[in-house]
């Protein structure tokens, strides 16, 4: 277990040692409501990659985060960084909100379903490796993948290397994949409001 991995774990049990255990534990990972709209980039995709939408399984819980574990999520978020080159999908395709699986160059949506495919290949179930919606500070909508664990939600991103949790990228979470159905969306328990319409 690396010293970086041992410190994040120290780090998140003495939080929840010094807060209210049980209010912290549920923190950190995020609270899902009701069935929500799909996004449309994600519904064209499906049209697609039917065999992708249409995967049903059963909710065994987070994967637990091992030492290995964190370092094949980090690697891979930044492997995927590197590897594509951002470009909207408008200088891509010529038009908006097509998400696909990046040949060299992509926007936010082609990052995650890339990082998504290889964790998957990697053992991580598709149950925890969730396609989620936020929106940025700045309001932009934007895409981002959580991969659930028994540490928490932590968040990978295309605009940085750092794998965060969920509580610590300053976004507003709006809606992600149910964790059983591919083809299903959920809100996020956040107070957050509904997606920018780019995004809906």
């Amino acid at each position: 277990m690396t010293r970086r991995f041992t410190g994040i774990l120290a780090a998140l049990s003495a939080t929840l040692m010094v807060t209210s255990g049980a209010g912290v534990a549920a923190s950190m990972n995020m609270a899902t409501g009701s069935i929500t709209s799909q996004p449309i980039g994600h519904y064209e995709f499906c049209k697609k990659h039917l065999a992708e939408c249409t995967i049903f399984s059963t909710d065994t819980g987070p994967s637990r985060l091992t030492g290995a574990l964190w370092r094949k999520i980090k690697s891979v978020n930044t492997a995927v960084n590197r590897a594509i080159t951002p470009m909207n999908d408008f200088d891509l395709y010529g038009k908006d909100e097509v998400w696909d699986y990046p040949k060299g160059a992509g926007d936010c949506e082609d990052y995650v379903l890339e990082k998504r495919r290889v964790l998957n290949a990697a053992g991580i179930p598709i149950s925890n490796l969730l396609i989620t919606v936020v929106r940025k500070p700045d309001g932009e909508g934007h895409a981002v993948l959580t991969v659930r664990t028994d540490k928490g939600d932590f968040i990978l991103d295309n605009l940085s290397d750092q794998v965060r949790l969920w509580t610590e990228t300053g976004y507003r979470y709006l809606k992600r994949q149910a964790s059983t159905d591919t083809g299903r969306w959920v809100t996020i328990e956040s107070g957050a409001s509904s997606a920018v319409a780019a995004l809906r």
